[in-house]
């Protein structure tokens, strides 16, 4: 189990148009009126943290002379990390690198910058202060690394009273596995099917659906714009954190 206790920082929103999107046809017999608990996905869903890495790539791309990569093509690519950011500024001559050098150096940046532009998405702040009014308990449950995990949520005081948080590397399984997201409602002591998972990526929707959990695509997330995300099977599409507070009651 990993509870983290937060610093104090300043609060930074990313701004955006807040819409509703249901499907026509819901996947699940879920009550979504009956919830326990909420457990996010973390880059592209509570945070907007492409910036702080697109910078990572570029600063790594910088030391061997290659062309810059711009926040158009980054963002979508964000939540790969920096095996998909390394792969989309290098192409296929990173063959020509050893990766893991490339890696560190990447990592090595990001660690020291982490918090430069990152904030939270629009309406994060408020929707985790409806969950904690409400006495319903929330967590984390990502695919970023735990020392880069504890390392970035210290900066923000609204992740204060996160309950669990569950990294890519705490278990030996990560997203699309639901061994994550179970642990984590183990951990929580609650019913995984009394639960919602939110994320912006297709692992994150399988992982959800594989525990019986009510699944909802964060749509303001590191989404293609080619990609269609009905397809992922989620119960719900949402286009803002705060529709969220709809299907909680």
């Amino acid at each position: 189990m990993v509870i983290i206790a937060l610093t104090n920082g300043s609060q930074r929103e990313h701004p955006f148009k807040s819409t509703l999107i249901q499907r026509d046809t819901m996947l699940s017999t879920h009550n979504t009126k009956n919830i326990a608990s909420v457990l996010f996905d973390l880059d592209g869903t509570l945070l907007d943290t492409a910036d702080d890495l697109g910078a990572a790539l570029n600063h790594v791309l910088s030391q061997y002379g290659k062309p810059q990569v711009s926040a158009q093509d980054y963002r979508p690519i964000a939540s790969d990390g920096a095996l998909g950011l390394l792969n989309l500024g290098f192409g296929d001559a990173i063959k020509q690198y050893d990766y893991e050098v490339l890696r560190q150096q990447f990592l090595d940046y990001y660690q020291e910058n982490i918090a430069v532009h990152t904030c939270l998405y629009s309406g994060v702040a408020e929707l985790l202060q409806h969950l904690e009014m409400n006495e319903i308990p929330w967590g984390i449950v990502t695919n970023k690394p735990e020392g880069l995990t504890k390392l970035l949520l210290p900066h923000y005081p609204e992740f204060s009273q996160c309950a669990v948080m569950v990294a890519g590397d705490t278990l030996t399984k990560r997203k699309p596995d639901p061994a994550p997201i179970l642990y984590a409602c183990k951990q929580m002591s609650v019913d995984h099917q009394q639960c919602f998972y939110v994320g912006d990526a297709l692992r994150d929707i399988q992982a959800g659906n594989s525990a019986k959990m009510t699944t909802f695509v964060a749509q303001w997330g590191y989404i293609l714009s080619d990609e269609n995300c009905q397809s992922w099977q989620a119960d719900h599409i949402i286009a803002a954190p705060l529709d969220l507070i709809s299907f909680i009651g």
